[in-house]
């Protein structure tokens, strides 16, 4: 390894893995995961002599840290940007304030996200809808859809719009919500303001969850807010939206679809996705899709909703693998 030029942080690592010695280096490594203990492994196979200069570098900047690390714990940003700028001037103070604060944040609601969705809702479907929307906002978007999908109908839309109009929340408001939830919150939450929420946010929550509670929301905003429901709309991709797909597009997505979630999900549809259908299947599985829906006879609305749901989750999963294109929206192509 040369002796100059700027080290890398894993270079610093494994210096500093040398340096110490196969003795400490494996009670550091019984620490690391996997993935970072291979890393670790070929950056020290990779270090052929560690200079004198570099060790000290790396030393050196190793003491700097531990030091501004203990600076935080006892005192906070604002004491060990003090102490660290008497010792090693300004611009050095803050690189290694920031280097540290950026390591150590920890995303709001960090234990939330822990927790079993079925547990949380027990904890907040009693709190206000926006404190509700300010704790989905923050978590994974399939842990986010089992909380809103078991909500009241009339708190559903209620919070999804919330979660829509959320742009920016302060790290006091966050902080009095997390001890709300948690007494003895140790998370280490940044200082700056936190984006969450917004349309994105509450369009990916909608997708995952089931037809029914998907209508009943959207419904909903469309009285509450007819702007924002169209804003939604015009991201989602629902079953109805399947007679703006391509022909080759719509023969691909019924490759992978099961017949029986067809012939289901079309005795719920309207004239025009069933014809759209028809058309991009052979006469005699058109035949036999008939037949399957006239044999079923009268069924439940929630059935069909829910047929419905697993081919539009197959269209967002070609979707994502990139097999599809679906514009968002209001495109004139919504496949290319």
């Amino acid at each position: 390894m040369a002796t100059k030029g700027i080290l890398t942080g894993k270079q610093k690592a494994a210096i500093f893995l040398i340096s110490l010695g196969p003795e400490k280096s494996a009670k550091i490594f019984q620490h690391l995961k996997d993935e970072e203990i291979e890393q670790m492994t070929l950056e020290i196979a990779n270090v052929r002599k560690v200079s004198s200069e570099n060790r000290d570098v790396v030393f050196n900047e190793f003491h700097q840290i531990l030091m501004a690390s203990e600076y935080l714990t006892s005192g906070g940003i604002d004491y060990a940007k003090e102490i660290l700028e008497k010792a090693l001037g300004s611009q050095k103070a803050l690189d290694i304030i920031n280097r540290l604060t950026s390591s150590l944040q920890v995303r709001p609601f960090e234990f939330v996200r822990r927790t079993d969705p079925a547990q949380l809702l027990n904890f907040i479907q009693s709190e206000h809808p926006q404190t509700i929307a300010l704790i989905l906002a923050y978590l994974s978007s399939e842990q986010a859809s089992i909380i809103l999908s078991a909500l009241p109908p009339d708190r559903q839309s209620d919070v999804a719009r919330r979660i829509a109009l959320m742009d920016r929340t302060s790290p006091e408001v966050i902080r009095e919500v997390e001890m709300v939830l948690e007494r003895k919150l140790s998370s280490l939450v940044s200082q700056e303001h936190t984006s969450a929420g917004g349309i994105e946010n509450v369009v990916e929550m909608l997708n995952r969850v089931d037809r029914g509670t998907e209508k009943s929301i959207m419904e909903a905003l469309e009285i509450q807010d007819p702007e924002l429901a169209e804003e939604i709309k015009k991201r989602m991709f629902v079953f109805e939206d399947i007679v703006m797909l391509d022909d080759r597009s719509i023969q691909q997505v019924l490759r992978e679809v099961d017949t029986k979630d067809l012939a289901l999900a079309l005795k719920g549809s309207s004239e025009e996705v069933i014809q759209k259908i028809f058309k991009n299947v052979s006469k005699r599985a058109g035949e036999m899709l008939r037949e399957d829906m006239e044999f079923m006879g009268p069924v439940r609305l929630r059935d069909v909703e829910e047929a419905q749901q697993r081919i539009v989750n197959i269209i967002r999963k070609l979707e994502e693998a990139g097999e599809i294109i679906v514009a968002r929206g209001g495109g004139d192509e919504l496949i290319v």
